[in-house]
């Protein structure tokens, strides 16, 4: 803990030595919000991947179908207001809005722009391509798939035995994005389909425009007001990386910022609610524990059996992970159909050095453990490095921002991994395949999964099984084989569901109509006022 205090009274200090006239409230056409965002590797929303790049996107851009405030539970009409879908021939045929215009430019949306924009994915060819490319979608493919009838009119063609709701909801996800393809394609540069200059500005439908973002610095934006479902009440939005929990906490109670969205559970308990309000929102994302298995001292299953019985589940949810997690163990979140709730796993020590013992695994056994560098991550990484100690597997923490642990967590160089999973679109599909499926675990066949990023490749059945649920047509039948296939998953892996989280964000009494989705694509500005 020494690490951490310190680096909170660092910044508490430096807060307290800002001069008193920087400690105004914010302008009242402005919300202002502090908020962790080192994970942002890219803005691009053909290559965004990361939680708070998936929040900019969904401010800044608009996909054909979408979740969309103030009722996120619910697939609506975006930038097509009708399609009619022909399941026999694999095909959902989209007409376009009318009226609408990409901002800043101007430029009219038409079907060349929602054509270029999934032809681009594959082009640029990053992590999101996967997600587009469940669709049997691929860059030879794709000019086939994805065309153009007509200004107005498109014709999506699937392929593959899914269902036309599963494909909805895919087009409903970030990579789906659609982009201004006259802007974007004078900003090429030696044929990366403007990925560079996407990185630091916008081209889309959105509510908002993009105004500067400087990676771990800020973010902001500034209001559409010619949006087709209406211009924002709220005319700027400024996001500031806060890391530290101290710091946003400070800066809330000084009134420099509107909203401060990772305060710890002490913090929230200790708030004045006569001066801060705060408001509680379900998340879909899991967080887990995970082994690398290019590692051969951590491939032994029982080793992975044993980890699950370190983890002090009840003593971090009743400490300082109250009111923002919750015990689960399984890779789909509940609440959702398809989840499994059950907790088999609690804290026992005497329990896990039996089973290590029984393997034959020899103690002690060192293990480094990336975490990002902020709460609550620091502190659970802390707990189970005590907790796992009392069985002989001793963690040495690596800190990192949230860019440099998801690089390395990508390139699987890592040992041990503590992070969180949310999934990529609505279906259980989406986190079915990222913790259960992995046919090529090949270094050179890089796959946005964390079974591939742990070099995990699990049994061929498991694997076909996610292929089959896919494919169900029968909801209830399709539902029961993702709870199979998470108590499989659950059994025998080197993933270690922990807790799914519950955000709680402390803002200014002043500031309403804020929603907040259970996944990071869910959270909306553009009905927000401030009193």
């Amino acid at each position: 803990m020494r690490l951490l205090h310190a680096a909170m009274l660092a910044a508490s200090l430096t807060l307290m030595a800002l001069p008193m006239a920087a400690r105004a409230d914010t302008p009242t056409d402005t919300l202002v919000v502090a908020q962790n965002i080192d994970d942002i590797v890219s803005i691009d929303p053909g290559e965004a991947y990361e939680f708070s790049s998936g929040e900019y996107v969904t401010q800044t851009y608009d996909r054909l179908v979408q979740y969309d405030a103030p009722d996120v539970t619910k697939l609506v009409s975006g930038l097509a207001d009708k399609w009619l879908v022909d399941d026999a021939n694999k095909t959902i045929t989209f007409t376009l809005r009318n009226g609408v215009k990409f901002a800043p430019s101007g430029n009219p949306l038409t079907a060349d722009d929602v054509v270029y924009s999934l032809k681009r994915v594959f082009v640029i060819a990053k992590s999101p391509a996967a997600i587009l490319g469940s669709l049997g979608w691929t860059k030879d493919n794709i000019g086939d798939m994805v065309t153009a009838k007509d200004a107005k009119t498109v014709v999506i063609k699937y392929t593959g035995d899914i269902s036309s709701a599963y494909v909805l909801n895919v087009l409903a996800s970030r990579p789906a994005s659609v982009v201004d393809s006259k802007t974007v394609a004078a900003h090429d540069v030696n044929g990366d389909m403007g990925n560079a200059w996407l990185r630091a500005n916008s081209a889309g439908t959105g509510p908002f425009v993009l105004k500067t973002f400087r990676a771990n610095e800020i973010l902001s934006l500034d209001a559409n007001p010619d949006y087709f479902l209406g211009g924002p009440a709220i005319k700027h939005v400024i996001i500031k990386h806060v890391a530290e929990a101290a710091t946003q906490l400070l800066l809330l109670q000084s009134g420099d910022v509107d909203m401060a969205k990772n305060l710890t559970p002490d913090q929230i308990a200790g708030l004045d609610t006569k001066t801060v309000k705060v408001e509680s929102y379900p998340q879909a994302a899991v967080h887990f524990l995970s082994f690398n298995q290019k590692d051969p001292d951590l491939t032994n299953p029982k080793f992975w059996e044993a980890a699950h019985y370190l983890v002090d589940y009840k003593g971090m949810t009743d400490s300082f992970l109250k009111g923002q997690m919750t015990v689960h163990q399984a890779f789909w979140p509940s609440g959702f159909p398809g989840a499994l709730d059950a907790t088999p796993y609690t804290y026992d020590p005497a329990k896990a050095i039996k089973i290590l013992a029984d393997a034959g695994i020899k103690t002690p056994i060192k293990v480094t453990l990336d975490v990002i560098n902020s709460s609550p991550f620091t502190e659970m990484a802390q707990s189970m490095q005590a907790s796992f100690a009392k069985a002989g597997i001793n963690f040495d923490i690596i800190p990192g921002t949230g860019s440099q642990v998801i690089t390395k967590y990508r390139a699987r160089t890592h040992q041990a991994m503590l992070l969180y999973w949310a999934p990529d679109f609505m279906d259980p599909d989406s986190n079915a395949t990222a913790f259960a499926y992995n046919v090529d675990n090949a270094d050179g066949s890089y796959q946005p999964t964390t079974t591939w990023r742990n070099g995990w490749e699990p049994p061929a059945a498991m694997s076909a099984e996610v292929k089959a649920a896919r494919a169900e047509a029968d909801p209830n039948k399709r539902n029961q084989m993702y709870i199979d296939l998470q108590k499989q998953q659950q059994a025998n892996s080197p993933i270690i569901e922990t807790f799914q989280e519950q955000a709680q964000i402390a803002m200014s009494p002043k500031v309403s109509g804020y929603v907040n989705g259970a996944i990071h694509d869910f959270v909306f500005y553009r009905l927000v006022k401030k009193s």
